[in-house]
């Protein structure tokens, strides 16, 4: 069975008249797989992953997570955004501790077992290349210090899955390509299943296994890509012809779906 199954979904914004933002959208997702959603701008990428969260129920169709039909927020999720929205009062350690404090099955055990959470938030930081930082506070790390803080917050309650609405896309192009390789790797060592939503062509074949395509509003999906290249990956991947090649057939489907928009 699927870790996350949507099934003929319709999502609407603003009643029943309002925007028709995904339609008849399906996908299936295998647990401790790694997907990448790609599509035009307004695709209902982010939609897409409100829906598997639980942040929106759909007006038609399922979504199931885990083998449960999803009609309230979903607790074994991890989210992050391109936004860290780090706290700037709180060290960079305390950030990462702060979804214990929200999540109902860590929260009791949080206070009698902190040196036990701390120890993990601190094998987190040195798995990112952070090791150190967590005395400092926010506005002492740089943009991709604190998105791979984020990183770590995203997984300190262990979720069995993890999605990413572009973690990267406010990141120079090397801090980007670090921590692609990052990513990469927290998944080979992390029992966790990967839902990435990005416009980045390249990060989406050199991280994913299966590229969703989406058409343009209201989204559904158009076409599915098994991505061929053998794990780990390096970054000089991208310079092979096949690659690009992959890269170039990704655009050219996203451009007709923004053409029959």
């Amino acid at each position: 069975m699927p870790l996350v199954s949507i099934s003929n979904v319709d999502m609407r914004y603003g009643g029943p008249q309002g925007t028709l933002a995904v339609s008849g959208l399906d996908m299936a997702i295998e647990r401790g797989e790694f997907v990448a959603v790609v599509g035009p701008s307004g695709c209902g990428k982010s939609t897409l992953m409100k829906l598997v969260t639980g942040l929106h129920i759909p007006q038609a169709g399922v979504v199931t997570v885990a083998g449960d039909r999803v009609t309230k927020p979903v607790s074994i999720v991890g989210m992050a955004f391109q936004n860290p929205t780090m706290l700037p009062w709180r060290t960079t350690l305390d950030n990462i501790l702060l979804p214990l404090e929200i999540v109902e099955r860590h929260r009791h055990r949080l206070r009698a077992n902190k040196k036990e959470y701390v120890a993990k938030a601190e094998a987190l930081l040195e798995t990112v290349g952070l090791k150190g930082f967590g005395d400092k506070f926010p506005w002492q790390l740089s943009g991709g210090m604190q998105q791979r803080a984020n990183l770590c917050r995203a997984l300190i309650h262990e979720p069995e899955l993890l999605m990413l609405d572009e973690p990267f896309g406010a990141l120079d192009a090397f801090t980007r390509e670090e921590l692609w390789c990052v990513i990469r790797d927290l998944h080979a060592s992390q029992d966790v299943t990967i839902v990435l939503v990005t416009h980045d062509l390249r990060e989406s074949v050199f991280l994913a296994d299966t590229v969703y395509v989406m058409s343009a509003r209201p989204g559904r999906v158009v076409a599915e890509h098994r991505v061929p290249f053998a794990r780990p990956r390096d970054l000089s991947i991208m310079y092979e012809p096949a690659f690009n090649e992959m890269v170039q057939k990704l655009h050219g489907e996203i451009a007709t779906a923004r053409a029959v928009a």
